[in-house]
């Protein structure tokens, strides 16, 4: 099994941390941005599956 030659100190440890939230936060707000954009349908560059069903009924 691989073992570390020396231990990882604490500021690189909680600056990996931060990176790692950081990026959940920033995931989050685009998706939050794009199904926004979908909804008003202002929407592009963004293809999303229409039921055909949809468009027969109406």
């Amino acid at each position: 099994m691989a073992v570390p030659k020396k231990k990882t100190s604490k500021s690189k440890r909680n600056q990996r941390h931060a990176v790692w939230k950081a990026k959940a936060t920033t995931a989050a707000r685009k998706a939050l941005s794009v199904g926004k954009s979908v909804l008003s349908g202002r929407a592009q560059g963004f293809v999303y599956p229409v039921d055909d069903n949809e468009d027969a009924e109406e």
